[in-house]
């Protein structure tokens, strides 16, 4: 199996439409207008040599080794910032080309060091390919005098050399091996967008520097790699690279972290990996990575892994470790006991957002037709639910309408409880790009978060509304739109319902909407509310991207149909640039619930009560199906604590840490006599378990992801799973061991069957995502091709659907005792609960969370800067660091859950949506105090962690 090849012309496409016609060497080439000459020679199958030039960033022209010659031009252009003219004679190879390209190469070589027999890049190095292709033989400058390659001249220090940058625990920098050509300075801006490198100096001075002349680690990078793709030497690389040696086969596959759903070469020795290198033609990001995806891998390998399964009689006692055998025939046993002891309904199962597609089918398909019941849900639960069912009710499907490249088309864009440059890194750098280019951007939300005001980026607009009057603020948006005629009538007589618009428009025009009588409930100016609506509703393609800050409210479902009414009344549905775009946290948890995972729907979201639906699987799966929706989580806690539900399977989740109200979660998991959790580590729910089945990670198994925009991707194995088998397969097992048939032999024999019996993944098929590399469901035989865009002739439903959206305020209110209002979020570095990324090297920028507070609420209570404090809700306490900044307003405070010693959901309540129990994170009333150790609550869950991991009787592991 070899390295997969990636063709770099050198420079970006040309999207013109308008052809030219010109003769490279001879050969008559036709390339749309714009396209430089070194891309039209690569069209041409001539490979002109170049250092500074990459298909990634727009032509740069420092090199000077791409130079060609055209007839009836003077001098030798370069080829790279040359476009194309119809007509144009170009040679690529002529004796005078030879000699120009040999002497600055040989000016490049002079200033180089000559260690290319042990330098880490030697076979993968752009330097040593064009001193080939150039034909160097000779430097006749010698290697003497000024230079950057020696740390002393003659015995006296060299001030031009610089030691190596270690600093960043992923990558090293060499200075001394660095050609300036730039490409690390460029990819930093017109990549990432962070701006994080500069050009120091001038002329034979000239050097890359990070930040104002800081180490890598301490600047502004955010070591999303990207710069170490373009560097064509060893001069940024990997240190995994220098550790192992050279990759000799790449397998593409899909990162297991975020909902953008990034396509990675995984870069191979053998069964080992080396790197992770962003896959140009992955349709979600375009060639770039964040630092989770590129270099948080090492969990797969983390000591803290389990790998042999371990059962226990109670959570008191120390695991002992047992056979695969023993292990199902244990599980099998106990949940027939209790389903006979019980009732059917007594058990149910929790699917996994970062497992397959596959895998989650597996998991509903085994509660459905194993336990006999619909008690399965999903960690969308407490995340996206509010998604599924508010873009139900108004568009007749529950995902988002556009893919990520539509944000290149975009001439206003909304970003509402989303924060992108910490959650969605690599969309927000494409996001970032547009709006450098002129997009316009509203920002609502309490935190002025990054891209806020970011470096040639700086939103219009910010609305920092008071946490919880997310429905206020959009119902007074769309009171300007209305009142001051801004609305697409014509879109909303031929797509929606005119007689339920003309009864939400009177609505919205009510005096107690408008802007003015909002503000002393949101927080937020009049004045910049009608700019916004103004701006949004006038301004050109208008995008919302949204994502937790709007769903994880009491009014989550409500909010999300206020998003939906506000994309439908100015026609911003239906076309690339525009739309309604949830950003789903975690990699699968789109997929998730496509698969069927919530107890009233099977897959493809068709409710339980259909008889026809039903029938479907029934006569697949030779059993019958309940017709009555099962519990979902929250229900399944209750009834443990009620004494009437008694066994669960959790697949891939740590509800015990990422779930509101910690102690009533521990409280019903303390209940039951049989949980058995399926993941990679000892998580925090395991210490509630009685079995532990060890699961594999992304690199060790078969499947596919479904990203935010609706992309399936294939998931492919590059190593052998560690524990012995794939997630699927334990399930399999598990299922086989409960007296079911399953004999499925590939995962891609399960994606047959869920092809089979959902229509939106009708002509999905592994054979046909290798052939396309990846498709957006729906896909079938109306959609052959998938759906990059949703509702382009019209909404599923038929008629787009307005709907009221009366303000309630959240039953979670401040007062005397509780004055502040506690909200959450994640950062860049760490991901959901941190099972993962705190066992990667990612702890060095985010080690403990951290709680953020407005100074004037700091100094009211006497809190500084690196302070302990005490954090006090209804629910619980917890102690935490304090960070004093103005991203806050006064009155509100914000941390992340990363950190299980944190534990910040003792804090949060019971409160949740509506509709759909979505827990109310962002909203929870608080006290801040100082403090001088860790709560009691937090000692005593310590001691009882610890005691849980105890592990006696050691097999020998499975691998």
């Amino acid at each position: 199996m070899p390295l997969v090849h990636e063709t770099d012309y050198g420079t970006p496409a040309s999207t013109c439409e308008t052809m030219v016609t010109l003769t490279i060497d001879g050969s008559q080439v036709t390339v749309p207008e714009g396209t430089s000459v070194m891309r039209a020679s690569m069209d041409a199958g001539i490979e002109i040599p170049k250092l500074c030039a990459t298909d990634m960033m727009d032509a740069f022209g420092s090199c000077r080794l791409c130079l060609v010659e055209i007839e009836g031009r003077a001098g030798l252009p370069a080829s790279c910032t040359t476009p194309v003219a119809p007509g144009m004679v170009v040679s690529t190879q002529t004796n005078r080309l030879k000699d120009v390209r040999r002497g600055v190469m040989e000016l490049y070589i002079s200033d180089h060091p000559l260690d290319c027999l042990t330098c880490a890049a030697n076979g993968d190095c752009e330097l040593q390919d064009m001193a080939g292709a150039v034909g160097l033989r000779d430097v006749r400058y010698g290697y003497d005098g000024d230079n950057h390659v020696k740390a002393r001249n003659n015995g006296d220090l060299n001030l031009k050399w610089a030691p190596k940058d270690e600093s960043n625990p992923y990558f090293t920098f060499d200075p001394a091996k660095c050609i300036v050509c730039s490409r690390c300075v460029r990819a930093c801006e017109e990549v990432q967008g962070t701006f994080a490198l500069t050009i120091e100096g001038r002329g034979f001075d000239s050097r890359v520097s990070a930040g104002m002349h800081e180490d890598f680690v301490s600047s502004e990078c955010v070591s999303c790699g990207a710069c170490v793709q373009a560097c064509p030497t060893a001069t940024l690389i990997e240190k995994s690279v220098i550790e192992i040696g050279q990759p000799e086969h790449s397998v593409v596959t899909t990162c297991a972290y975020c909902g953008v759903g990034c396509s990675f070469k995984a870069e191979m020795r053998g069964e080992e990996l080396v790197r992770m290198v962003p896959w140009k033609d992955g349709q979600a990001n375009r060639g770039h990575s964040c630092v989770k995806g590129r270099f948080a891998y090492g969990y797969s390998s983390h000591k803290d892994r389990i790998l042999n399964p371990m059962i226990r009689e109670k959570i008191t006692d120390p695991w002992r470790e047992v056979t695969w055998d023993e292990a199902f025939a244990h599980v099998a046993s106990e949940f027939r006991r209790i389903q006979y002891q019980y009732g059917r309904d007594s058990v149910g199962g929790i699917t996994s957002s970062r497992c397959t597609n596959e895998e989650t089918y597996l998991v509903q398909k085994l509660v459905r037709a194993g336990f006999r019941n619909n008690n399965v849900d999903t960690c969308a639960r407490v995340c996206h639910s509010p998604t599924g069912y508010g873009l139900g009710q108004a568009f007749g499907t529950s995902a988002g309408t556009q893919n990520f490249d539509s944000v290149e088309k975009s001439d206003v864009v909304v970003i509402i409880g989303a924060n992108p440059t910490d959650g969605h890194p690599v969309f927000a750098s494409r996001l970032k790009k547009r709006l450098r280019q002129g997009a316009k951007l509203i920002v609502i939300d309490p935190r002025r978060i990054d891209i806020v005001r970011s470096p040639h980026v700086e939103a219009s607009y910010h609305l920092p509304l008071k946490p919880g009057t997310n429905v206020a603020i959009l119902t007074s948006l769309a009171h300007v739109i209305v009142t001051e005629g801004l609305f697409n009538e014509a879109f909303i007589r031929e797509r929606c319902d005119w007689s339920e618009f003309e009864d939400w428009a009177s609505f919205v025009a009510e005096p107690h909407h408008s802007p003015e009588a909002s503000e002393k409930f949101t927080g937020v100016p009049a004045d910049l509310v009608r700019g916004a609506a103004r701006l949004y509703a006038t301004g050109g393609n208008g995008a919302i991207y949204y994502g937790l800050g709007v769903t994880e409210h009491s009014q989550g479902s409500t909010t999300v149909m206020a998003i939906a009414n506000l994309a439908m009344v100015t026609g911003n549905i239906g076309r690339p640039g525009v739309g309604v775009n949830p950003l789903r946290g975690q990699n699968n948890v789109q997929g998730s619930c496509d698969m069927g995972s919530f107890p009233h729907e099977l897959p493809g979201y068709r409710h339980i009560s259909d008889d026809a639906t039903r029938d479907i699987f029934e006569k697949l799966w030779g059993v019958k199906i309940s017709n009555e929706p099962g519990l979902r989580i929250p229900n399944m806690l209750d009834a443990a604590v009620d004494g009437t539900f008694k066994g669960l399977y959790v697949q891939g989740e740590d509800i015990l840490q990422s779930d509101p109200d910690t102690k009533h979660v521990a409280a019903g998991l303390a209940a039951m006599e049989c949980v058995v959790v399926h993941d990679l580590f000892l998580n925090e729910t395991a210490n509630y378990a009685h079995v532990f089945l060890p699961g594999s990670s992304f690199l060790e198994k078969d499947g596919t992801f479904t990203n935010a925009e609706r992309r399936i991707n294939r998931v492919r194995k590059v190593m052998s799973p560690r524990n012995g088998y794939a997630d699927w397969e334990v399930t399999q097992k598990m299922a086989q061991a409960l007296g079911l048939a399953w004999n499925y032999a590939h995962p891609s024999e399960i994606m047959d069957e869920i092809a089979a019996t959902t229509p939106s993944f009708a002509l999905v098929s592994y054979d046909y995502l290798d052939q396309v590399g990846s498709v957006q469901w729906p896909c079938n035989e109306a959609h052959p091709q998938g759906s990059p865009i949703m509702h382009v002739d019209g909404f599923v439903r038929g008629k787009g659907k307005f709907i009221r959206t009366e303000y309630v305020a959240t039953d979670e209110r401040t007062g005397p005792r509780f004055p502040l209002l506690l909200t959450t979020g994640r950062i860049l570095s760490q991901y959901n609960v941190g099972a993962q990324t705190r066992r990667t090297e990612n702890v060095v920028w985010h080690p403990e969370d951290r709680l953020e507070i407005h100074a004037h609420d700091a100094e009211q209570r006497g809190i500084r800067d690196g302070d302990w404090i005490k954090l006090m809700s209804r629910s619980g306490d917890t102690t935490l660091r304090a960070l004093i900044t103005d991203r806050v307003a006064p009155g509100v405070v914000y941390t992340t859950f990363h950190h299980p010693d944190t534990q910040a959901n003792v804090i949060t309540t019971d409160f949740s949506d509506w509709a759909t129990n979505c827990p109310e994170y962002k909203v929870t009333a608080v006290q801040v105090s100082p403090s001088n150790g860790p709560t009691d609550w937090q000692r005593d869950y310590d001691e009882q962690a610890r005691q849980s991991r105890r592990i006696v009787s050691k097999l020998e592991p499975a691998e």
